[in-house]
């Protein structure tokens, strides 16, 4: 377990004076507008001492923050999730949906050179390496690269294998950064991002100083230093000491008991995870409809965010990406009614059934979640048997094995959940979920221009998903950050999007 002395020794080689000494304790309110100065330290859970700075490998949500504070991706996630432009001034398509030419901004990597569409071609060849395993990589499969070329030093023009108006989103992927062309050694990573490399210990910390030639403008620090504590007591109790001014991914609890704090602020990015179960409709017994309406029925959602996330979350309606582009606001909260469940669970024959939900700690909150849920079920007919699996298989396992189980998922576009998950030949399809006309509406949703009708399909599927689907998306949680009372400029967005453990934007009053 780590100690907050055990903190403090993964601080670089730092000491408790050194550290004490440039933390912040006081109770100063942030600054009402920016001020320029400083090192912010930030603490995160880590990977230990196989870490390493490529941000085509980043996975765990420190690398995904180091990567954006080195680089830059062609467009990012905004508030709504939707794709926004950032070294991509702009994107248009032809009228076959099927090139893209994009133009590049003026921009330049630490080192001088400009950004060029020869980095974006090499960068985005470098993912889609099939000897390699990039996470881009499958949001970035439908590039046709042999045909694709650059136009001139700003401009690329990318030919894709089918239509997809929803290229951006791709642009926007998780890990899809651009790197200089022939980049391979990231020990002193080279970006065009806001902030400069100047020192890394893998499992310990990351140093990095302000780029003053950003193109959008310096950032208000100095410097930001990414310091690792996996524990979240000792990233909450270096906060509380003076040690970092940023604490990562607290715990509903936590958030609690320091609200109204002068010694922590809270800081929470509603929608930024959805808490689910997922039911796979390939098999007995949820290959009944009337039975996967009971499960929903049964689910009280209100006492699930309470009790699970300690009330920091919102109730959700069986559907994914509440609050972003394109979601169906209009659909009818569901609420619970046992009664119905009852009628409905003897409709289907299950009356006096055992199911096993599988659960694991492979992410927070699951757990707990199944064990609520099946006591909800209790007086149904329908007895849940709640059974914890190995967290290190847990997301392989239950994507084959099973017929109900726990389920998590971060932000992202309602498209990319829907391409990654609900179509007939989706890889990670976890509830089976496979209708011809279904896939027929996402083709048809990603080749429409108009943005009405687009909207339209999107909604028709999510009506589709939420009359017969195999999601029981009971919340919706909140991101929570802690930090020092006189930080200012930290944002509220969802996880995973741009805005999110952003420090360009971050300044120490």
């Amino acid at each position: 377990m780590h100690t907050r002395r055990h903190f403090l020794g993964l601080t670089a080689g730092l000491s408790l004076a050194a550290l004490a000494g440039c933390g912040t304790t006081g109770a100063a309110p942030a600054a009402s507008a920016p001020k320029a100065g400083g090192r912010l330290r930030a603490a995160f859970a880590g990977g230990g001492a196989k870490e390493v700075l490529d941000p085509h490998l980043a996975n765990l949500f420190v690398e995904a923050a180091r990567s954006k504070a080195l680089f830059d991706k062609l467009a990012d996630l905004g508030p709504d999730v939707s794709a926004q432009p950032r070294l991509a001034e702009r994107w248009e398509p032809d009228a076959t949906l099927t090139r893209w030419r994009i133009t590049l901004r003026q921009a330049a990597f630490h080192d001088g050179r400009p950004v060029r569409a020869e980095d974006v071609l090499a960068s985005y060849a470098r993912i889609l390496d099939p000897n390699r395993a990039f996470r881009a990589k499958s949001s970035l499969a439908l590039v046709d690269l042999a045909n694709s070329r650059a136009v001139d030093e700003r401009t690329v023009e990318f030919a894709l294998e089918r239509p997809f108006i929803e290229f951006p989103n791709a642009l926007a992927a998780f890990g899809a950064y651009i790197v200089p062309a022939g980049a391979e050694d990231f020990a002193a990573p080279v970006g065009s991002g806001p902030f400069r490399f100047v020192s890394f210990e893998p499992g310990k910390s990351v140093l990095l100083k302000k780029n003053p030639d950003y193109w959008e403008g310096a950032p208000h620090l100095d410097e930001l230093e990414f310091v690792i504590a996996n524990e979240e007591s000792a990233r909450a109790n270096a906060l509380l000491g003076g040690q970092v001014q940023y604490a990562h991914d607290l715990t509903p609890t936590t958030a609690r008991s320091h609200t109204g704090s002068d010694r922590m602020a809270i800081h929470r990015s509603p929608n930024s995870a959805v808490q689910a179960f997922a039911m796979k409709l390939d098999r007995p017994p949820f290959d009944d409809r009337d039975l996967r309406e009971a499960m929903f029925l049964l689910a009280d959602r209100p006492q699930l965010v309470e009790s699970v996330l300690a009330g920091s979350g919102q109730v959700a309606n069986d559907l994914f990406g509440k609050g972003y582009q394109y979601y169906a606001d209009d659909i009818p909260q569901r609420a619970r009614d046992l009664d119905k469940a009852k009628f409905l669970i003897r409709k289907a024959g299950a009356e006096g059934l055992t199911v096993k939900l599988d659960t694991s700690t492979a992410a927070a909150g699951m757990v707990e979640a199944a064990t609520v849920f099946a006591d909800q079920a209790k007086g149904s007919g329908l007895t849940i048997e709640v059974v914890t699996g190995n967290k290190d298989s847990y997301w392989a396992d239950t994507l084959k094995n099973g017929s109900l189980s726990s389920f998590r998922s971060g932000a992202m576009p309602i498209e990319t959940h829907i391409a990654q998950r609900l179509l007939s030949d989706a890889g990670t399809n976890v509830t089976k979920w496979s209708r011809p006309e279904f896939d027929d509406l996402y083709r048809r949703a990603v080749s429409t221009v108009d943005g009405a009708e687009r909207g339209g399909l999107y909604a028709e599927m999510q009506r589709s998903l939420h009359a017969e689907g195999g999601y029981l998306m009971w919340g919706f949680a909140d991101w929570i950050v802690g930090a020092s009372p006189n930080v200012g400029g930290i944002s509220t967005a969802p996880a995973n999007t741009l805005d999110w453990a952003r420090f360009d934007k971050v300044w120490l009053g």
